[in-house]
């Protein structure tokens, strides 16, 4: 078949082909064969390029002719060759019907589309094109032909300009960050940056900010296990708004700054642009991040943010020790630890862990029997853990006394 038509008409690839005899291309040219309407449409387009230019001119003064209500059904048909829409998208002074009628159709070329934004002067053609952002993104070309026409709407530049910003501003963007890293030997923090969603956002942080928090990535892809991460409810559990993380945000900096003469300003700074990034990019730097990161999203008030720190290869046991005591820490974290055997086995974690009233009931009544004596009779006297906690200390205590 020939590349121009998609009719498998014999006639019409004998015509188009150039096999047909000059006769029989003349009557084509002129509508003249016994042929459906579609496949006359796209035989008299395919001969406006026809060598003989007698035959290309009657071609065209065929199309001419054309019943603009005919065209307007081949412009809805996604049947119609692409080559006719493409045709009808480029022909001068069509009605607004048949614009809008070849912006909804699927069929129409990308480079059709684009040329049809450029050259309308209907606002609201150009809003039909700008809904289509996988034609958008697919031919970033009409983004410009959109924005270059001074028809526009405020709405089709704002469309446009979101998909701009979204798919190729902040992706260009975030990748060249990458590869800068990469050619660092920040290699860690490039896988980061390629798979995260919180940079280049005006509601996020910036593209600069990246730098800050790469600094403290140090594990790799190929390093973490995510095996932990909960499969079911999990979009439940991960969402939130940008004013969540604000607030969230403005918590942590409240704490840090009232810990031992107040924190750092680059301390501050750190904790800021780590809180306002998305909960899934904050999941996957607790797993990544060094000590400090460790440090900052623990306090983190997601707790599939909190219980990813603890689930980083590189977090020590005294980090695990020092989490075990903490107070505003996830009760989920605290069972997690109590579970795993090899910190289940370091005393001051699990007195730790008996000691914060933060540790599900159940796990610290189940601690109490490996404590020593003297912490038992210690921790029966502490006023900030449960009754029930007190009690069962003093009772494993007097019964090992007596």
């Amino acid at each position: 078949m020939s590349a121009n038509t998609t009719s498998t008409n014999p006639v019409v690839q004998a015509v188009v082909s150039g096999a047909a005899p000059p006769q029989a291309r003349m009557a084509a040219a002129r509508g003249l064969l016994p042929v459906p309407q579609d496949v006359m449409l796209e035989l008299l387009v395919a001969l406006r390029a026809d060598a003989d230019a007698e035959v290309a001119r009657a071609a065209d003064e065929t199309l001419a002719a054309q019943e603009p209500a005919a065209l307007h059904g081949v412009a809805s048909t996604p049947e119609t060759a692409p080559a006719v829409l493409a045709y009808l998208a480029s022909r001068p002074g069509i009605a607004r019907e048949l614009q809008e009628s070849l912006a909804l159709n699927a069929s129409t070329p990308d480079e059709a589309m684009a040329a049809l934004a450029s050259a309308t002067q209907e606002g609201g053609v150009l809003e039909l094109i700008s809904v289509n952002q996988q034609r958008l993104i697919r031919a970033p070309a009409i983004i410009d032909a959109v924005l270059a026409n001074p028809a526009r709407t405020a709405d089709a530049e704002r469309r446009v300009r979101e998909t701009r910003r979204e798919f190729f501003e902040k992706e260009r963007g975030a990748q060249q960050v990458a590869d800068e890293m990469r050619a660092r030997g920040l290699g860690a923090a490039a896988e980061f940056f390629e798979a995260a969603e919180s940079f280049g956002e005006e509601a996020a942080i910036s593209l600069d900010d990246a730098w800050l928090i790469a600094q403290h990535i140090e594990v790799s892809d190929a390093d973490i296990d995510d095996s932990w991460l909960p499969a079911e409810r999990l979009e439940d559990l991960i969402e939130e708004t940008f004013e969540q993380r604000q607030a969230a945000a403005e918590r942590l900096v409240a704490e840090a700054s009232a810990e031992g003469g107040g924190a750092a300003p680059e301390r501050i700074a750190l904790i800021r642009r780590i809180m306002l990034m998305k909960v899934k990019d904050r999941i996957k730097l607790a797993m990544k991040g060094d000590r400090e990161a460790r440090s900052i999203l623990i306090r983190d008030p997601n707790k599939v943010v909190a219980q990813a720190v603890i689930n980083n290869p590189r977090i020590t046991d005294q980090e695990v020790e020092g989490i075990a005591a903490m107070r505003t820490v996830s009760d989920e974290v605290l069972r997690v630890i109590a579970m795993n055997r090899g910190w289940a086995r370091q005393y001051p974690i699990i007195l730790n862990l008996a000691r914060n009233p933060r540790t599900p009931l159940p796990t610290s009544m189940g601690l109490l029997i490996r404590l020593y004596t003297k912490d038992l009779k210690s921790l029966s006297q502490n006023r900030n853990v449960p009754d029930a906690v007190r009690r069962q200390a003093l009772r494993i205590a007097t019964t090992r006394g007596q």
